[in-house]
């Protein structure tokens, strides 16, 4: 099934701009194999040009290019189009380069080499705050705290807080994080295990079962320095995440 644009029921058009030919074409068949419509353009000034003629939803441009570097590129094409979402791509992880990226009004920054199902969950995550798809989910809220812990849902970062102090702990895998979200979500109640396997793994089997009581026993992991936080087993339905102190925390 095609993921589309909602309201012109199209699928989502990504221009890539990549200058390394081989990764490129790698990465542009990585995408199309989860439905994306994908150009790509092998430097700053071909990826204008394309830009022009085309109607995209999404915009990827490697920063380090030949004869029109990313960061000009954004410049030209926020000129035409002020909304459509940026991601950068870079192999530096300068701090000067990532702040001129978002100073540019990019959407988002990612390093080489990376994950390539982070990749696609920073997509999904843009395209859904820029309304280019529908999800009732997506929380106006970025930072959720957790007895002594805040987790960051952007960037799926769990902090400890200690005292004034607030330490990063770990950083967590897309489905740790969607696993963890909806935990907080349900806090207090119970996440029935269907409707997290349905929702995270895309479909509820003896095998994702399996690799969901994996991740819900690293999550417990993460959270043993407060004891105040458990999440239990509920035979036959799913999962608990008690928080004590907290309403409708009484067993």
């Amino acid at each position: 099934m095609s993921i589309t644009v909602p309201e012109h029921n199209k699928p989502i058009k990504i221009l890539l701009v990549e200058d390394d030919r081989n990764f490129g074409d790698v990465l542009k068949s990585y995408l199309e194999m989860h439905d994306y419509d994908v150009d790509l353009a092998v430097d700053g000034i071909d990826g204008f040009e394309q830009f022009r003629r085309g109607e995209y939803d999404l915009c990827i441009l490697d920063v380090m290019m030949p004869r029109r570097d990313g960061f000009t590129l954004a410049k030209d094409i926020r000129s035409k189009n002020e909304d459509i979402p940026i991601i950068f791509l870079t192999a530096k992880t300068l701090k000067e380069d990532i702040v001129e990226g978002f100073k540019l009004g990019a959407d988002d920054y990612i390093t080489k080499p990376f994950n390539s199902e982070e990749l696609l969950y920073r997509i999904i995550a843009i395209l859904k705050r820029s309304k280019k798809l529908k999800d009732e989910d997506t929380p106006d809220q970025v930072d959720y705290s957790i007895g002594k812990y805040v987790f960051n849902t952007s960037l799926r970062v769990l902090y400890l807080k200690n005292g004034d102090e607030v330490i990063e702990k770990y950083k967590l895998s897309p489905k740790e994080g969607q696993l963890l979200k909806m935990f907080i979500d349900r806090r207090n109640n119970i996440l029935p295990r269907s409707e997290a396997l349905t929702k995270i793994w895309g479909e509820d089997n003896y095998f994702t079962a399996r690799s969901m009581d994996v991740f819900v026993t690293k999550l417990r992991k993460y959270f043993a320095e407060d004891k105040s936080i458990e999440i239990t087993n509920i035979h036959g339905s799913g999962f608990r995440m008690v928080i004590q102190g907290e309403a409708g925390s009484e067993l």
